[in-house]
């Protein structure tokens, strides 16, 4: 007996043509993306995501105080801010003298307890950093912990090595605005680099 004929073949209906110039279309599709993500593989550095792509890339201003520099603990605080990602495009060593401490501690330098932060801080050199990064203003600060070392949790560099709100290891600007306006007062344009 002859076999039955292909139904495939001979069926003329309207819902396989519309199913097979669907699949025509779905597979045109797949290329062209194909096509357009591995012609921009090299225009990516990173891998893709929506939160990186929004991220705003941020300069900001860390000074590493006299117990970090004194308790030789600025190589690991370093590290610290490297092993997460930051750039390093600005480091000084230096003593801050009265007039620059007054100018960066405006906000607490009538306050009764300022002559005590004052010692402290020009007590022996500290180092200013120009840090880079995503979101590097919130990012760093989290890292550090709160200002109190006291209720910075332990994992965070002021939980791992701090002592008091005074003996924080760090300062680091708190917003971006404060962030331009630090990174003036301690680097000279020249002293930042790409």
């Amino acid at each position: 007996g002859r076999s039955p004929p292909d139904r495939r073949k001979s069926c003329r209906c309207g819902w396989a043509q519309e199913f097979s110039r669907r699949q025509i279309l779905k597979n045109r599709r797949r290329r062209e993306a194909k096509s357009i993500l591995s012609s921009s593989k090299n225009l990516l550095p990173l891998p893709f995501s929506a939160a990186r792509l929004s991220a705003p890339m941020e300069t900001t201003l860390i000074l590493l105080k006299p117990d970090c520099i004194t308790g030789r603990k600025a190589g690991e605080v370093f590290k610290r801010f490297e092993d997460a990602g930051f750039q390093i495009r600005g480091c000084k060593m230096f003593r801050a003298d009265a007039g620059l401490l007054r100018e960066h501690y405006a906000h607490i330098a009538t306050k009764p307890f300022f002559p005590e932060v004052e010692a402290f801080i020009s007590a022996s050199p500290v180092i200013a950093l120009a840090l880079s990064g995503e979101n590097a203003v919130e990012r760093i600060r989290e890292l550090l912990g709160p200002t109190d070392s006291t209720k910075a949790a332990k994992g965070t560099i002021r939980g791992d090595f701090g002592q008091t709100v005074m003996k924080n290891i760090a300062h680091a600007s708190d917003t971006r605005e404060n962030a331009e306006i630090e990174l003036k007062r301690f680097f000279k344009p020249d002293e930042i680099f790409d």
